[in-house]
């Protein structure tokens, strides 16, 4: 099965980079703008992994990490946290919600393949895909 990996950030740059460095792998990457929207999106569909950074509008992302923490069927998600040099006050409360790993912004993509590979395992795309057969 396709891991599914949702970025949630405010910044379309960081979701993009996200995307682009997914792009070589099977895996479905969907983006939310702020933490309202990815509780939304999971509503849907359960990511297998999510990106989330700590400020942004609407809902930040230390409240959507609490609220995912305190619902059942949410809490076992792994979560990223794409952090920021201001950021460092929370960093304790973060930590102390359970995520999988912190990313400090700005980060280059063999940096985030990385933390995201100790989180789920990703397959590179098939060159030829198999086509079903009815």
């Amino acid at each position: 099965m396709r891991p599914k990996i949702l970025t949630v950030d405010d910044a379309k740059a960081v979701r993009l980079l996200a995307e682009k460095v997914l792009s070589p792998f099977d895996c479905e990457v969907s983006e939310a703008s702020n933490g309202y929207n990815a509780l939304f999106l999971m509503e849907k569909a359960l990511p297998d992994l999510i990106l989330i950074d700590v400020n942004m509008p609407v809902m930040g992302g230390v409240h959507m990490l609490e609220l995912m923490r305190s619902n059942p069927v949410l809490q076992k998600i792994p979560v990223i946290m794409l952090t920021s040099p201001t950021d460092h006050p929370v960093m304790a409360e973060v930590k102390a919600l359970g995520v999988n790993g912190t990313l400090m912004k700005p980060f280059k993509d063999t940096a985030l393949l990385e933390i995201i590979r100790s989180v789920i395992t990703l397959k590179p795309k098939s060159a030829h895909p198999q086509k079903s057969v009815n």
